[in-house]
């Protein structure tokens, strides 16, 4: 028992320049064969809707990446376990908030 291995801890050094953070209104989730993707988005201007080539109307957003990151399978599991866990603790402190329906 002596010989098993110790707990890992990430001491992460954040560069100035990224510290203060991106904000994102939403993010785009999809995955290629070795890579899950992540792209931060935020809206550029208010939705408008249009009409499709069918006749069908549909709301368009336009938005801007502002951050595209890349994972590897392994981790995705750690950062559901990670943010399942603060956002626990966030709704302890600040209340459970509706969720939007779907679609918004």
């Amino acid at each position: 028992m002596a010989n098993q291995p110790s707990r890992r801890e990430y001491d992460l050094d954040i560069p100035a320049d990224v510290e203060p953070g991106t904000y994102a209104d939403f993010a785009s989730i999809w995955h290629t064969s070795d890579s899950f993707v992540i792209d931060f988005a935020v809206v550029k201007r208010p939705p408008k809707s249009v009409e499709n080539d069918d006749g069908s109307r549909v709301t368009k957003v336009p938005t801007r990446v502002v951050s595209r990151v890349r994972i590897p399978p392994s981790q995705v599991f750690e950062i559901m376990k990670g943010l399942e866990k603060q956002l626990s603790m966030w709704e302890r402190t600040h209340g459970k908030k509706q969720r939007p329906p779907e679609g918004s």
